[in-house]
């Protein structure tokens, strides 16, 4: 804990950390278990939110998580959060949504992707638009930011080389914040416009994870940005 706090002030005195946000991390399976530690050690606070916050297993992760952690209900994590992360089931996502109530002004980081089909043979996207579309309908007043949603979540704590995360939705100043973050994680955050083009980033996903269930070489995604 010493060692974080001692990060964390050199990253404040070099300007690297602008201020700490209050982030959400709605869920606590494998997404957000990996997200919520990462967010932390740059000197965010992370709240927890479950349907079982004093379970052993919601405690076990606060206490692994660095900094001001706490858990409680989904609905009661998002008040004072500055950004909200929906780590979530992909096809339960628009009832979670209306179910946490005012997002108005927030930053919804969306790492979901609407998965359907047979796991042994093929999976396809199992909604006609996308899911940063769904949320971003359901919560008009929120600055949705589809990230994290091209990579497994042990990618998003130890990379291994060189990854991209594509970012979309439709505030620059949100995607802004969100590189920040992504950078963060030595992770290479490239913009990709706006909401509506969340389709063609789960669509990635598809290629992916379909390529694994076939037998055919596993890979990550890495865009360059070329100068031109």
């Amino acid at each position: 804990m010493k060692a974080f706090v001692t990060c964390v002030l050199l990253l404040i005195a070099s300007g690297s950390v602008a201020f700490a946000d209050t982030i959400a991390v709605i869920g606590t399976g494998q997404v957000g278990s990996a997200l919520g530690p990462e967010f932390a050690a740059q000197g965010h606070d992370i709240v927890y939110g479950s349907r079982n916050p004093d379970s052993q297993k919601v405690k076990d992760l606060v206490a692994k998580t660095p900094g001001n952690a706490s858990a409680t209900l989904p609905q009661d994590a998002i008040r004072e959060a500055d950004i909200v992360v929906l780590a979530v089931p992909g096809m339960m996502v628009e009832d979670i949504v209306r179910g946490l109530g005012d997002l108005s002004g927030k930053i919804v980081i969306d790492p979901t992707n609407p998965l359907t089909g047979d796991w042994s043979k093929e999976i396809r996207i199992g909604v006609s638009t996308s899911n940063g579309r769904i949320i971003q309908d359901a919560a008009p007043d929120a600055f949705v930011v589809k990230a994290f949603s091209t990579l497994n979540w042990r990618q998003m704590v130890e990379p291994g080389g060189d990854i991209s995360i594509p970012l979309v939705g439709d505030s620059d100043e949100a995607k802004a914040k969100v590189a920040e973050i992504v950078s963060g994680m030595d992770l290479q955050p490239i913009d990709l416009g706006d909401i509506d083009n969340a389709r063609w980033v789960e669509g990635m996903t598809i290629l992916l994870l379909n390529n694994r269930i076939a037998g055919r070489p596993p890979f990550e995604y890495h865009l360059r940005v070329v100068n031109e």
